[in-house]
């Protein structure tokens, strides 16, 4: 019997009073940032655009996949538009009102992403191209001999 009572004990120390197992997940609050960045990721393949605030902690995002655009479809200028447009909206719920734009990539969406952060009211003070470009790259295959 006092084998049934030290198992009763440790049972009840090693259950926690406050779990947070039946409750409810953590509602996430908006955040109220003024002024952020937005970095336009524009492959051939999709159109990435993400709002962060000043030190880079990503408020809100979207895609030409996530908007329902699928295969090569996805790399188009107006999936790109519609990506942007819908990552705007997200960050002005936000609070956003001005940002500083960071274009990367060869794609397709490029320009229009940045017209439709522009249309949809969000000021851009800075604009810039971290494309990354090779100093020479690497060594090119060689010539083809026919």
């Amino acid at each position: 019997m006092a084998e049934t009572e030290k198992k009763a004990e440790k049972t009840e120390k090693t259950e926690k009073p406050n779990s947070t197992a039946g409750s409810a997940p953590k509602k996430k609050t908006k955040r109220n940032v003024p002024v952020g960045r937005c970095y336009v990721q524009a492959s051939f393949g999709n159109t990435i655009v993400t709002f962060t605030d000043g030190t880079g902690n990503a408020i809100c995002w979207s895609s030409a996949g996530l908007q329902g655009f699928k295969g090569s479809r996805k790399g188009t200028p107006f999936a790109a538009q519609v990506a942007a447009e819908d990552a705007g909206r997200k960050a002005l719920e936000s609070g956003v009102k001005s940002v500083d734009l960071f274009v990367n990539g060869p794609g397709a969406g490029r320009e229009p992403a940045v017209r439709a952060i522009a249309g949809l009211g969000i000021r851009i003070s800075s604009l810039r191209d971290v494309t990354p470009v090779p100093h020479n790259g690497c060594r090119p295959p060689k010539r083809r001999r026919i």
